[in-house]
């Protein structure tokens, strides 16, 4: 397709709900009913692992039902591996807010906290620091130096200090493990539907529209140029029909870009852009919420300009087409 290029870079994370350091017991509120792990997508077989801390803060209503994760992903840290996100900090917070959990914990994950024992990660950050009256987990849930500690050392650990654990087993789903990977390959494969039945939610990223070089007006196609935080999992690369929300809760339809123009600069770098449908507003300096909702086509090298123009007509069509029965 090609619309004006932009740079795919980041744009600040607004400040969690409650973000301790180790050296930050303070920060927190407690005590807490804690749920630890990844929790990248939020989905499913998470809410359950969330649903029985909620439980538990319900029961015992001094404890505050919080969700503990690392930032960044351990395997970032401890092996060099790229591991784009699903859900950004303040992106969680609305999921997490949905589903009763009054707190989200960040704890800095670093190679200090990575060479904690076992024993010594229960005492000093969930005991010490979080004060846990109790304590969900998945079946998958490893912690300590090279992930040495189990489900079942949580529990031993946790019990000789008087707090309870429950271990929830992974959910299944088409005889497969319900994971935030499997959703990774939905949208590298651009099959939205199937993120989204995973999720159990729309699948949305943010971005900062920022200025771009013009093209896109030039041919009569104005595109915002959105800056993405590197950090967020996008979709295959292609053209999609999609919804834009802008800050004020209105909802907009579009057809985007996501990737590179070849026809346009074959060198620039990747970019997200959006072409409102039947609206040509300035939204620069804005904060867009993108959700795509059908994958239209592939990345194409055109000719000309003018056959350029011409398959984003038909991409417009086909975007306006999709969105009319997607309300």
């Amino acid at each position: 397709m090609g619309f004006s290029p932009s740079c795919h870079g980041r744009i600040d994370l607004a400040r969690p709900v409650a973000l301790i350091f180790l050296r930050s017991p303070q920060d927190v509120d407690t005590p807490t009913a804690l749920a630890l792990g990844s929790f990248d997508g939020v989905h499913a077989g998470h809410r359950r692992v969330m649903a029985a801390v909620v439980e538990a803060a319900r029961q015992r209503p001094q404890l505050l039902p919080t969700v503990l994760t690392f930032w960044p992903h351990p395997r970032e840290v401890l092996a060099g591996e790229r591991r784009l996100r699903l859900d950004l900090p303040e992106e969680k917070l609305s999921c997490l807010e949905e589903l009763g959990i009054k707190q989200l914990v960040l704890v800095p994950f670093n190679r200090a906290l990575a060479a904690l024992t076992p024993e010594q990660f229960v005492q000093q950050v969930l005991l010490d620091q979080l004060q846990a009256g109790a304590i969900a987990i998945g079946e998958n849930f490893r912690f300590g130096v090279k992930r040495s500690g189990g489900p079942e050392d949580l529990v031993r650990l946790a019990a000789a200090a008087g707090v309870t654990v429950e271990v929830l087993p992974m959910l299944a789903d088409h005889g497969l493990r319900v994971s935030s990977s499997r959703i990774r390959q939905a949208l590298a494969e651009a099959d939205l539907k199937e993120a989204v039945r995973l999720l159990q939610r729309p699948y949305r990223f943010q971005g900062l529209v920022v200025r771009g070089r013009g093209l896109g007006r030039g041919l009569g196609w104005p595109t915002a140029n959105l800056q993405v935080d590197g950090r967020k999992c996008l979709p295959k690369e292609g053209v999609y029909a999609a919804w834009v929300q802008r800050s004020d809760g209105k909802k907009l339809a579009a057809v985007m870009n996501l990737g590179r123009q070849p026809t346009i600069d074959p060198q620039a770098p990747s970019a997200v852009e959006v072409h409102l449908l039947g609206v040509d507003l300035q939204l620069e300096g804005e904060t867009l919420t993108v959700e795509p909702r059908q994958w239209l086509r592939g990345q194409c090298t055109f000719a000309s300009l003018a056959e350029l123009s011409a398959q984003i007509a038909k991409d417009a069509a086909a975007a306006a087409e999709f969105l009319a029965s997607d309300c």
